[in-house]
């Protein structure tokens, strides 16, 4: 993405994060700089993006995202969303996105209650968002995929703004 070359962007690390280091050497990769941010930290370090990686943050011991959401970080991160931050959330990250109400809807456990482990191929839908413009519509990826709450659930409404 040319946007990234560059770009400062966020990686959050709640306790129990798992893939915030992953995050971060794929923002390096893509030509970005790394920010650590971390979760009791209320400030956003001037980054222009955030990403909130995958794991078990605070030990999903109540609902998975659910404590997090109240970080101090958080705080700051929704304001910012709110105000056009980019914000890019990876399986705990996505639910954290959930419960701090940035995203519509919630995820619930999968169907037979168990963890899924695989490569996943998604179709693009839409090419208008930063994550997404340097795809074409239709194209089809491949993407891990990894859960054990990744039942996505909305309104009939909110289903369809997210999922086009």
């Amino acid at each position: 993405m040319s946007e990234v070359s560059g770009a400062r962007i966020g990686v959050v690390t709640f306790p129990g994060s798992l893939d915030d280091r992953d995050a971060a050497r794929a923002v390096r990769i893509a030509g970005g700089t790394a920010v650590a941010l971390w979760h009791g930290d209320a400030n956003l370090h001037d980054v222009d993006a955030v990403v909130l990686p995958g794991g078990f943050s605070y030990g999903d011991y109540l609902r998975c995202g659910a404590i997090a959401r109240f970080a101090p970080v958080m705080e700051k991160l929704v304001v910012a969303a709110n105000g056009g931050l980019p914000v890019f959330g990876i399986c705990n990250g996505f639910q954290i996105l959930c419960e701090s109400h940035l995203l519509p809807g919630a995820l619930i456990r999968n169907d037979h209650q168990h963890f899924v482990c695989r490569d996943q191929k998604i179709r693009i839908e839409n090419n208008s968002s930063i994550w997404t413009k340097n795809f074409e519509v239709g194209q089809e990826i491949v993407i891990p995929l990894k859960n054990g709450e990744g039942g996505y659930i909305a309104d009939e409404k909110h289903a369809a703004i997210s999922l086009a």
